[in-house]
């Protein structure tokens, strides 16, 4: 295992670079456009992905991104996410971890949250 994680984000619409490591979806929806026979990535951590109830307030809502992460971060360490978090803990303390997200603004996204408290998660430990 590492002490130091090398964790990514990137958008499941854009070609997937040539790079070794886990590549995981982490959207609870499935991305439009993309046959499930021919998903380009290793894992569908949906358990991961913020609450419905959650991604419907936020609503991609820049103003709002802040108490977004917060509340997201609150609901990382209840089940079922808490389980899939710890999941993706240990594959990003294994080697290389890309986080995938249909999102269009990566930036303002779950799965940069995700990547944060991923990082957090791995120094605490």
């Amino acid at each position: 295992m590492t002490n130091q994680a090398d964790i990514h984000v990137g958008r499941v619409y854009d070609d997937r670079p040539d790079k070794p490591g886990t590549w995981v979806l982490v959207d609870r929806l499935w991305p439009r456009g993309i046959s499930k026979k021919d998903e380009p990535w290793d894992e569908w951590a949906k358990n991961v992905a913020p609450s419905t109830q959650l991604r419907k307030w936020y609503q991609h809502d820049d103003s709002r991104f802040d108490e977004f992460a917060r509340r997201y971060r609150a609901e990382l360490e209840a089940e079922p996410a808490a389980d899939a978090f710890q999941r993706l803990i240990l594959l990003a303390q294994a080697g290389p971890l890309t986080l995938l997200t249909a999102s269009k603004d990566v930036e303002h996204s779950d799965a940069e949250v995700l990547r944060d408290a991923l990082l957090d998660g791995i120094a605490t430990k």
